[in-house]
């Protein structure tokens, strides 16, 4: 199964064009991602989005800079070099991109509210207000699994 999430960073601003034979757009950009050594230098791959997802990488506006986070299919492409020699260049076909301040800003938005004054202490405490729980449920009790003898 070829499956993966990167973070990376727009290096360009996305083209888009269409397929000769039926007008599919496509999308093409190149993003950077951090080598994993402060040392290392940054790696540049193409990301692709085709379809739907290429009118809305275009109509997003993405430009360099933009912190995103890719989920999509990684492959490997052969290159012909002008020197003569093919070179492989990693290159993911995108299934669903997003911004990192767009997730960001969606986990703040799931976080519950801040209620001010809620202490009784009129000190200006900005923390959660208690909420009573409701004592748990009694629930059957779960046996756990012995792994301790494997048959096999």
């Amino acid at each position: 199964m070829n499956h993966c999430i990167l973070m990376a960073e727009i290096v360009e601003v996305p083209q888009l064009r269409y397929t000769s034979d039926n007008q599919t757009p496509i999308a093409e950009f190149k993003v950077k991602i951090a080598g994993l050594r402060s040392e290392d230098s940054p790696s540049q791959f193409k990301v692709v989005g085709w379809g739907n997802l290429a009118q809305t990488i275009q109509d997003a506006s993405y430009s360099p800079g933009d912190r995103v986070v890719i989920e999509g299919r990684l492959t490997m492409k052969s290159v012909d070099r002008p020197e003569g020699f093919r070179e492989k260049q990693a290159e993911i076909t995108a299934q669903r991109l997003h911004r990192v301040a767009e997730l960001q800003s969606m986990m703040l938005a799931e976080a519950a509210p801040i209620v001010e004054g809620s202490s009784g202490g009129g000190n200006g405490d900005t923390r959660p207000a208690a909420t009573p729980s409701a004592p748990p449920a009694s629930q059957p009790a779960t046996t756990t699994p012995d792994y301790d003898e494997i048959p096999f």
